[in-house]
């Protein structure tokens, strides 16, 4: 009956970075919506990173529709991580699901997710990780993502073919205990583990972008991506031993 008590009361916010994605933003909003008839999404939040198009104008004009949807603003371009952060901090919702601005990911599998997390809601440091069942992107995206991931997952040992995929489900408020550096959220798994958390995977679908341009390029993907894994491997020898305590009472 607890169990059952604590699922009713998980609420979802979708978290969504956009730069310049005025040409997708109705679009995936439209779908967010529709996905929730399925999952308790009661946010939400867009974080616009600084675009120079009308994304900002057009989630507005949306809002005045719907409001659930929240939109955030960054004055200077600060990247994924920093508006990850910004969504997720701004949420008021017990979790949050990540997901890219361009339409890339379906979010018609957060009801997936959603599933996925209330099957284990006591556990401590949960995150529910899709990973692209398969991908639909140019054969070099494919092969420095592969590339990268190879190598994260054998350095870090996370467990994880597939960080790249944005759509994660979480607690706020676990997310928020993470430390926090540029491009973290290449490694939030590996950061959920330091954490002695857990991680359970979901095979999710991915879509070709239609419209708008890719932000990333080969060397932001694959050089930036290596830098960083040395910095994930320092944090993860400093993290605390798990240590179990109880109250004492006279």
């Amino acid at each position: 009956m607890e169990n059952e008590k604590n699922t009713l009361s998980l609420s979802v916010a979708v978290v969504i970075p956009m730069l310049n994605e005025a040409e997708n933003a109705s679009g995936l909003i439209a779908e967010i919506q529709a996905a929730s008839r399925h999952a308790p999404i009661t946010e939400i939040v867009v974080v616009d990173d600084g675009s120079t198009d009308d994304t900002a104008q057009v989630v507005l004009g949306l809002k005045k529709q719907d409001p659930r949807i929240r939109l955030v603003k960054h004055t200077v371009r600060s990247g994924q991580s920093a508006a990850i952060r910004t969504g997720v901090t701004a949420a008021s919702t017990t979790l949050c699901v990540t997901m890219d601005g361009d339409g890339q990911n379906n979010p018609a599998d957060i009801p997936k997710l959603y599933a996925k997390f209330i099957l284990t809601p006591d556990v401590p440091m949960l995150m529910i990780a899709g990973q692209r069942a398969k991908r639909q992107d140019s054969l070099l995206k494919k092969f420095t993502s592969r590339t990268g991931n190879g190598i994260r997952r054998a350095l870090l040992r996370d467990g994880v073919r597939d960080t790249g995929c944005s759509l994660k489900m979480f607690r706020r408020n676990d997310y928020l205990k993470l430390p926090f550096f540029n491009h973290m959220h290449r490694f939030l798994p590996a950061l959920f583990l330091r954490e002695h958390g857990k991680i359970e995977l979901v095979d999710v679908g991915h879509r070709h972008r239609e419209r708008g341009i890719s932000k990333y390029g080969f060397w932001d993907r694959l050089w930036a991506g290596l830098s960083d894994i040395f910095g994930v491997m320092w944090l993860m020898t400093r993290a605390a031993q798990k240590t179990d305590s109880i109250e004492v009472k006279e």
